[in-house]
């Protein structure tokens, strides 16, 4: 959010100065007193004139048919104006994770205010204000008379009344620098109109409600707006807690906040705040000993700098904070049109509760950054999602968040899509080939289905939801196995284990491209990461298609969930500052996998972490898991999703806008020849879920019963890093691009 909005102008000359001088008579200065004077009292008649900084030619031709026109017309916001307030974002505990606003306000209401508070600025500013109408008629005259003694505008006899009513054109012009302009300028028709609708507040607010208003729309400087974000800004306390002397700083300041500004310019807020005391005492609401007191006090400032937006939150939340961003900006929850839904976030005044756990957010942030290091060519980000109800727990990345660019910042939120505040997304590998095993087992295929899996294989003629795919008139791609040795025949099990790239095709041809996009949309994913549409081509089984990690950690939640699929979700409840609650997206859970199907992928990927290319990623306590290992074309991205029944994660690592190849590097100090799903993002992984999972009660996966055995193979026998995987590089996967099939996939 913008926090440097054009403030409130409230700079006016005090209407409380006497004349220093008598005109004779008859000379013109008399006479154009007298006509000031009708002006005055003509008021009840239409002739309304009112706070004119004026020379005295420019208030003459004032008619009572130029105010009349429309004065029995009030819009209802003048009465209860929807001022923009602070918005207030906690995690699942209670935590403040940002405090976000266009405006720093807390609107409270009267009881909540210093009565000190109260009389000192009505003492400063409207010494009248409970005597007079809409228009003080002394202060016109005097303010006329003075005007006309100087041919110049030096006076002003604006009201409170009349202040409060350009505050609120003011607060209506939002951020609209033109439209704030306009509201502020000192024109005959803008005072004119500004008095009507002060005539017409005074006639149906009390007085008391009217102060009420002013004081939490006014603007005190420093990025403060109404009494309470000034209490807190000077003085860090409450306006009902301040002292006289504190108080009395606080209200000079609305005349011209820039130059009597307390932490700036002290001895001028000293001065300003003692003719405020002087003003009190004079009017009788507080006694001398209390004057003398206040005046006797130092500033006593104890000031607060704005803290406002995603960039104050706690290290690692800045992220998270901006995807709330977009979900509120974004879902028909808030609003119908992207406009109802955008002055709902900006008009702010809410308290959003969360659904992220402060504890495994801990947990996902330790674990990236202690296996990847800030300055290192590659970045590596995390989403934990709670299967079953698809609440997000966790969004980690390694990269901070913030604009300075010499520090590794950036705004790029590596966990989510285009549209919520990320990038075009990562291949995922082989992490997408559960989801064509789903596809392939819910069309009927069993867990024992065999494929000739050979070593190299050209992409075939494939169905899809339109036709059919050809490899008519593009360069033949061969689709290889990462290692020589993999040959089948394959049943399932052992081929996800080993993740062959073949036997993952020849499915894909059986079952038919469309079965596996429509398994894919039941995931929730009906476009790529970029927002493009998802494409029907064969490397779509070897995950070429640019997925975000929470794509793929809500994909395994509902893996975990025993195929059952939630939208994510990222808040649990709002209340508006006066505790009404505010609708919120519903979470939404439907059954996409037979319970025979959730059953035999559990127990496949479940063979992935004992057997296959996951095997060195046991957590403490011998739980139970299931996961897939993945890397993409050119080791641009290597990944590791998976799960236990309590909590899905998943973790990627690679160049933070996919232009590194992860080959003969180092990263967190460690070298590697290539980066591998099992011993890049695989350690995060297991390091999250043991930190996030620590103390919890161990649960089991229901499995189903695959008679064929996995054998572990000797892995000097495939070429693989020992203790990582056997065959194929972990997670391997090699397809065509979804554009032009043609590249090598690893």
């Amino acid at each position: 959010m913008d926090s440097n909005r054009p403030p409130i102008s409230t700079t006016r000359n005090s209407a409380d100065d006497t004349a220093d001088s008598r005109p004779s008579r008859n000379s013109p200065l008399r006479l154009v007193r007298f006509g000031a004077t009708f002006l005055g009292v003509s008021v009840v008649s239409g002739v309304l004139v009112a706070g004119l900084a004026l020379p005295v030619a420019g208030g003459i031709g004032l008619t009572a048919k130029d105010t009349a026109e429309g004065f029995d017309d009030i819009p209802s916001d003048f009465k209860t104006p929807p001022l923009t307030q602070a918005t207030q974002i906690f995690d699942a505990k209670g935590g403040l994770i940002a405090k976000v606003y266009e405006r720093d306000r807390t609107v409270i209401p009267a009881d909540q205010m210093s009565p000190f508070m109260r009389h000192a600025q009505v003492d400063i500013e409207d010494a009248r204000f409970y005597e007079h109408g809409a228009v003080d008629v002394k202060g016109i005259v005097r303010a006329l008379g003075k005007n006309a003694e100087s041919g110049t505008a030096s006076q002003g006899a604006s009201t409170l009344t009349q202040q409060y009513v350009k505050n609120v054109n003011v607060e209506k012009a939002g951020d609209d620098k033109d439209a704030v302009q306009e509201a502020q300028r000192k024109t005959l028709g803008r005072k004119i109109q500004e008095l009507k609708i002060a005539v017409k507040l005074e006639e149906e607010l009390p007085k008391d409600q009217i102060l009420t208003n002013y004081l939490n729309i006014t603007y005190y400087g420093n990025g403060a707006y109404g009494v309470e974000a000034a209490s807190q800004r000077y003085f860090s306390k409450s306006n009902k807690d301040l002292t006289v002397a504190e108080a009395a700083t606080l209200a000079g300041l609305v005349q011209n906040p820039s130059q009597y500004d307390p932490k700036l310019h002290p001895s001028a807020a000293q001065k300003r705040r003692d003719t405020v005391i002087d003003k009190m005492l004079e009017n009788k609401h507080i006694t001398a000993d209390q004057a003398k007191e206040a005046k006797a006090a130092p500033l006593g400032l104890k000031y607060k700098d704005p803290q406002n937006g995603c960039i104050t939150a706690k290290a690692g939340l800045g992220f998270f904070c901006d995807y709330v961003r977009h979900v509120v900006k974004q879902d028909p929850a808030f609003g119908k049109s992207s406009e109802d839904r955008k002055k709902v976030w900006d008009q702010g005044g809410l308290n959003i509760y969360t659904t992220l756990d402060p504890d495994k957010q801990a947990a996902a942030q330790n674990a990236v950054s202690s296996n990847v290091k800030v300055t290192d060519s590659v970045s590596a980000a995390a989403s934990m999602i709670e299967p079953g109800t698809g609440k997000i727990l966790a969004m980690a990345q390694t990269r901070p968040y913030g604009l300075d660019t010499t520090k590794n910042q950036t705004v790029v939120n590596l966990n989510v899509d285009a549209a919520m505040g990320g990038g075009t997304g990562f291949q995922p590998g082989s992490t997408f080939k559960p989801i064509v095993a789903a596809a392939a087992l819910e069309a009927g295929l069993s867990t024992t289905k065999e494929y000739s899996a050979p070593n190299k294989l050209e992409y075939p003629t494939m169905k899809t939801c339109e036709g059919t795919w050809r490899n008519d008139g593009r360069p033949k791609t061969v689709v290889p196995n990462e290692s020589p040795n993999e040959k089948g025949p394959y049943q399932l099990k052992e081929a996800m284990a080993r993740s062959i790239n073949t036997y993952f095709v020849q499915m894909e041809q059986e079952i038919g491209l469309c079965a596996v996009k429509q398994m894919v949309n039941k995931f929730g994913i009906t476009t790529k990461a970029s927002g493009k549409p998802l494409e029907e081509v064969p490397s779509m089984a070897l995950g070429v298609e640019e997925m975000s990690p929470l794509t793929m950690a809500d994909v395994y939640a509902t893996f975990a969930a025993e195929g059952t699929h939630c939208n994510t979700l990222a808040i649990n409840k709002i209340t508006t500052v006066d505790g009404k609650d505010v609708p919120v997206p519903a979470g939404h859970c439907e059954k996409v996998l037979s319970d025979d199907t959730a059953e035999a992928i559990n127990t496949i990927l479940n063979g992935v972490t004992v057997d296959g290319t996951g095997s060195a990623l046991n957590l403490e306590g011998n739980r139970q898991i299931a996961g897939k290992t993945g890397t993409s074309d050119h080791k641009k991205a290597a990944w590791f999703s998976g799960y236990t029944p309590q909590l899905a994660t998943s973790v990627w690592l690679g160049g933070p806008a996919g232009g590194v190849e992860m080959r003969n590097i180092t990263i967190n100090g460690r070298y590697h020849s290539e980066v591998f799903g099992a011993d890049g993002p695989g350690p995060i992984w297991r390091d999250a879920m043991n930190d996030a999972l620590r103390g919890t009660p161990k649960q089991s996966l229901p499995m189903a019963d695959i008679p064929d055995p996995v054998t572990k193979p000797d892995p000097s026998t495939t070429g693989t890093s020992p203790g990582t995987s056997p065959g194929t590089s972990p997670g391997a996967g090699t397809g065509a691009p979804a554009t032009a099939p043609s590249d090598q996939q690893h």
